[in-house]
C-alpha cells in the first residue's frame, strides 16, 4: 500500500462464515473506490472457561485486530452475527478495552458502518446494527447508514435497513446471501471509502 492509500478498517466477529462473508463484500466495496484499501480483521473469541485461549493467529481468515489497526485506518466498517438482539461478547469485549483510544480520540471524526447477521428473519438485526453504533458514538465516529436510494432496500426480504447491511443466515447459518442483501453490502463499503476519501481530501 503506498502513503497515498487510504486504509479502511473491516473488523468483524463471525463463527459460521456468514458475517465473514459480509465483511468480505464491504471489502470489495471499499477498493472498488480508486485510492482505498480495505484492511480485514477479525477478534478472538471469549469463554466462561478460564483456561480456555485462542491461538495467536487465527486458522483461517483475517488477523486478529490489533489496536494500532484503530490509530492507523481512515474509516471502520465494524460487524457482528446478533446475539439476543446485541452485538457477540466477543466484539463487546475488543471494545471495552479501548478506553485509551477514546481518551486520546484515535478515531474521532472517522467515519463507520455497521453490518450483521441473524439465524432468524425477526432475530434482532436492527437492534444489533444500532448495539454496535453506540460504542462508535462514543469514539466520536461520523456514522453512516444506507440511503433509500439504493432500490434493493425496498426490495430485499433477507436482510438490510438503513442502518447497515445485514443477512438473514437461517438457523444452521448455511442460507446464502441473497442477491440484494450482496448489493447492499458492496454499496455501503463503497459508500464509507467515499466518504473517507472526502473527509481526508484538503480543505
Amino acid at each position: 500500500m503506498n502513503s497515498q492509500q487510504l486504509s479502511i478498517l473491516v473488523l468483524y466477529y463471525s463463527r459460521h462464515g456468514s458475517t465473514r462473508k459480509m465483511a468480505e463484500y464491504i471489502a470489495q466495496g471499499i477498493e472498488s473506490v480508486p485510492g482505498c484499501d480495505a484492511r480485514l480483521r477479525t477478534v478472538p473469541a471469549v469463554s466462561a472457561v478460564t483456561h480456555a485461549t485462542e491461538p495467536e493467529i487465527p486458522n483461517d481468515g483475517a488477523p486478529y485486530v490489533e489496536l494500532a489497526d484503530l490509530n492507523e485506518c481512515d474509516g471502520l466498517a465494524l460487524g457482528s452475527p446478533t446475539r439476543f438482539g446485541n452485538m457477540a461478547a466477543a466484539m463487546k469485549y475488543f471494545w471495552d478495552g479501548t478506553a485509551t483510544d477514546w481518551l486520546s480520540g484515535t478515531l474521532s471524526g472517522k467515519p463507520a458502518c455497521v453490518f450483521t447477521s441473524t439465524g432468524s428473519m425477526h432475530g434482532g438485526q436492527e437492534s444489533t446494527l444500532l448495539s454496535m453504533m453506540l460504542p462508535l458514538m462514543h469514539h466520536g465516529m461520523v456514522l453512516l447508514g444506507i440511503p433509500y436510494s439504493h432500490p434493493e432496500l425496498m426490495l430485499t426480504s433477507t436482510g438490510g435497513s438503513p442502518y447497515g447491511a445485514s443477512h438473514w443466515a437461517g438457523i444452521d447459518g448455511k442460507t446464502a446471501i441473497s442477491d440484494d442483501s450482496k448489493k447492499l453490502a458492496i454499496a455501503l463499503g463503497r459508500r464509507l471509502a467515499e466518504t473517507a476519501k472526502k473527509l481526508k481530501a484538503p480543505v
